[in-house]
């Protein structure tokens, strides 16, 4: 079964950059729409960014400017360039995708801005 493995979260100050990768296995990524997601605690899972098949993009109002997503085929990975980060980005981020007709999620990895 198809599944997708997120990495490179940590701790960074306010102002820094992360980038996370989502890797797929069982499963091309680049015939699927790709989503980033996160969850801060006590609060609900929001969306962040999606890279379409065709490879364009779309972000939330909140990461826009800030956040690049991008996706690299041979590698069948997804990534999320975050720069400029803000403490109110501390979460546990999440990519997603329809692999094999099955709404898939990683286990997610923990971004942590200090001020």
């Amino acid at each position: 079964q198809a599944h997708l493995v997120e990495s490179g979260g940590g701790l960074v100050l306010a102002g820094g950059s992360l980038r996370l990768s989502c890797a797929a296995s069982g499963s091309p990524l680049r015939n699927n729409a790709v989503g980033w997601h996160r969850q801060a605690p006590g609060k609900q899972r929001d969306w962040v960014a999606t890279i379409f098949s065709t490879g364009s993009t779309d972000y939330a109002d909140s990461v826009k400017g800030r956040f690049t997503i991008s996706r690299e085929d041979f590698k069948n990975t997804v990534y999320l360039q975050m720069n400029s980060l803000k403490p109110n980005d501390t979460a546990v981020y999440y990519c997603n995708a329809r692999l094999d007709g099955y709404d898939t999620w990683g286990q997610g990895t923990q971004v942590t801005v200090s001020s």
